[in-house]
């Protein structure tokens, strides 16, 4: 378990200025952008305590989060 919240640019450290320019253009990324922001957010606040959940919402969300990360790693490799 992680207490430290995550962000794109430390998952592909590699591809910041990729990750920019898709923040600027591309509205679908915009969109998977703040997903992935959003349900880091709410994963950061339960493996805290600051919001507490249960086991199998918190395993849903990384799920989400997951799958969010990995429609990101396809737009930044294509």
């Amino acid at each position: 378990m992680s207490h430290s919240a995550h962000d794109l640019a430390a998952a592909f450290p590699e591809a910041a200025a990729r990750l920019h320019a898709l923040k600027l253009t591309d509205t679908h990324f915009q969109k998977l952008s703040d997903a992935y922001y959003q349900l880091d957010k709410a994963i950061h606040r339960a493996e805290t305590g600051i919001e507490p959940t249960s086991d199998e919402h918190l395993e849903t969300l990384k799920k989400q989060r997951l799958a969010v990360l990995d429609a990101v790693a396809d737009m930044v490799a294509a």
